[in-house]
């Protein structure tokens, strides 16, 4: 009997041994990751948030448990996988970590699209627009001293840490304020989609019009570039949006310029960042395209609280802001996947493929 149960347990042991082997040396090529961080309800047939319609149209069917925030979804002949990461930067990093470091995917050559929606600075875009982002700066990241305490002569009670003072020029380098996306990808990404017509929502028009000293912020939904602050504080006005600007104008050294606000940017890409260290990922393949559901601020008139109260009943701009993200997202998506032969080993808007940014 003795003899009997060690031979069951080695025979076991090897057996597991060598299922785990397999699941590791043969894992799936991955092509293109959709990372999106919220569902409203079911993933399907409902309301959308940012993945039902990635998940629909793109027919990501077979479910892979994942000990994250919401099982993964993989199209096996297109080669695209989604993930939900959740709201906020420590649920973006912890799971796009899980997701680097999944034994079942090759994530090698993969190109991750982190999409979804924000708040946009009505001085720069309208409702519905989408925005490529060069710049990922940390909201969060920083010394913070009560609005009631600050010294008379501060603007802000926010000021970079090892400074004395709000936008102090003697700062240290970033280590975390602020990323750069490889820019070459960023822009190849907007001039393939920066002509494209994202229609518009006769309902939009009275909730823009009222944006009357933001000529910007009346237009129809258009694409263009700029640059995101990722916050866990889901903050909001006017003083607010003029301190965004000034973050980014000073972690960028001006080089970039704010428009969207979120919540988990910095975080997902800081685990790619890392992982892309040990080889799991490529960080230059990384884009961040979001999409204008609200404003950062009130139009005149109105207060920063009310404002914001209303939008916590819902976004206006909600539906046409998810088919913005789906429309852009996917033209970028198409092109990889319809000349895959070309961009599984070189990156678009590299020098050895000027042809591809045209």
């Amino acid at each position: 009997m003795q003899v009997f149960r060690k031979t069951y347990w080695i025979m076991l042991l090897v057996l597991l041994t060598s299922a785990c082997s397999n699941d590791v040396d043969s894992p799936i090529p991955v092509k293109v990751v959709i990372v999106t961080m919220f569902e409203i309800g079911e993933l399907t047939g409902d309301k959308a948030g940012e993945f039902q319609l990635w998940k629909e149209r793109r027919h990501l069917d077979t479910k892979f448990p994942f000990h994250g925030y919401q099982d993964l979804y993989f199209n096996k002949d297109s080669g695209i996988l989604g993930i939900v990461t959740g709201i906020g930067t420590a649920r973006a990093a912890s799971s796009m970590m899980a997701l680097g470091l999944d034994p079942r995917f090759d994530f090698t050559n993969s190109y991750f699209l982190i999409v979804g929606i924000g708040g946009f600075d009505p001085a720069d875009a309208s409702i519905g627009s989408a925005a490529w982002a060069e710049y990922l700066v940390d909201g969060d990241l920083s010394h913070e001293i009560d609005a009631r305490e600050i010294p008379d002569d501060w603007e802000f009670g926010y000021f970079a840490r090892y400074t004395k003072k709000p936008f102090d020029p003697d700062k240290p380098e970033p280590t975390g304020e602020m990323y750069r996306l490889n820019p070459a990808l960023t822009e190849w990404a907007y001039q393939l989609t920066k002509d494209m017509d994202l229609g518009d929502d006769e309902s939009l028009i009275e909730v823009r019009e009222k944006y009357t000293l933001h000529e910007m912020a009346r237009k129809p939904p258009f694409v263009l570039k700029g640059d995101n602050i990722a916050a866990l504080t889901f903050w909001h006005g006017e003083i607010l949006t003029d301190w965004a600007n000034q973050w980014t104008d000073y972690w960028t050294e001006g080089k970039g310029n704010f428009v969207s606000s979120a919540m988990e940017d910095t975080g997902s890409y800081l685990s790619l960042m890392w992982l892309d260290k040990i080889g799991k990922v490529d960080k230059d393949r990384v884009m961040v395209l979001r999409t204008a559901s609200n404003y950062t601020m009130p139009p005149p008139g109105i207060s920063a609280v009310e404002n914001l109260l209303a939008e916590n009943e819902g976004y206006a701009g909600l539906s046409v802001a998810m088919e913005s993200a789906y429309s852009v997202g996917g033209r970028v998506v198409d092109e990889l996947l319809n000349n895959w032969d070309v961009y599984k080993n070189t990156i678009p808007g590299s020098s050895t493929n000027q042809d591809k940014t045209k």
